[in-house]
């Protein structure tokens, strides 16, 4: 017998605005109480002289360093835009804002 009631998995749905049959109910009270069964044998496991880690294996930066390098100058970036304006590219207007 699940531990987790029907009622119960008809509010979790309700607060996930799912609409579930009552065949539905009874599956997914099995399949909660499986779950919680799971997690709590990893929860025994878990002992105090274990810290707690995000990742299992350690993670290191594997992104480049932070160099300036030259880029193009305002004019080089417009000279192939279809339009510009005061140093912006210009696109066609979307939302009908006033200027």
């Amino acid at each position: 017998m699940p531990n987790i009631s029907r009622a119960e998995v008809a509010h979790l749905a309700k607060l996930a605005r799912l609409a579930v049959t009552d065949d539905e109910l009874d599956v997914f009270a099995g399949q909660l109480d499986q779950i919680l069964d799971a997690v709590a044998k990893v929860g025994e496991v878990a002992g105090d002289d274990i810290p707690p880690t995000s990742h299992a294996v350690p993670l290191t930066n594997v992104f480049r360093e932070d160099v300036v390098r030259p880029g193009l100058t305002q004019q080089q970036a417009l000279a192939g835009a279809p339009a510009a304006e005061e140093g912006r590219f210009r696109v066609p207007r979307i939302l009908g804002e006033e200027q």
